[in-house]
């Protein structure tokens, strides 16, 4: 099970990790070597809560395919050990992000004291500009 917080985890028979090569300079070793990770998840498939998998859909993601499937390139490092932990770091993160559970907002609105002091205030201040001009009729 990988761990994500202490309510959620996922089973690694979700996760499927496959070493690719990496894009980009890299010497001689470029063409040998696989040392890019792609981890892909399948939402589908994967048991959790269905208020997380609602939040991870209304993520928008472009990771996440039209068929539910979350992708992760981790190339960013020369060794596999380390992209490996860094996708596995990145997917932590999103399913981190889709736990938070936004906070409920009240809608309020202006107490009658404050709209009258606004009123009042632009009042005054309409008969400060009244004052200025050339012709003012009162």
């Amino acid at each position: 099970m990988f761990l994500i917080n202490t309510s959620l985890s996922i089973p690694w028979r979700c996760i499927q990790l496959s070493a690719i090569r990496a894009q980009g300079a890299g010497g001689q070793n470029v063409n040998k070597v696989s040392s890019a990770i792609c981890l892909q998840v399948d939402l589908n498939q994967t048991p959790m809560p269905s208020a997380i998998r609602e939040r991870l859909y209304a993520l928008n993601d472009s990771r996440i395919s039209a068929n539910r499937i979350l992708t992760i390139k981790a190339q960013s490092h020369r060794t596999q050990e380390k992209n490996k932990s860094d996708a596995l770091e990145r997917l932590k993160t999103i399913f981190v992000k889709a736990c938070h559970k936004p906070k409920y907002r009240v809608a309020t609105k202006p107490t009658r004291g404050s709209v009258e002091r606004r009123i009042k205030a632009k009042t005054q201040r309409s008969s400060v500009k009244k004052m200025r001009s050339k012709n003012h009729f009162d």
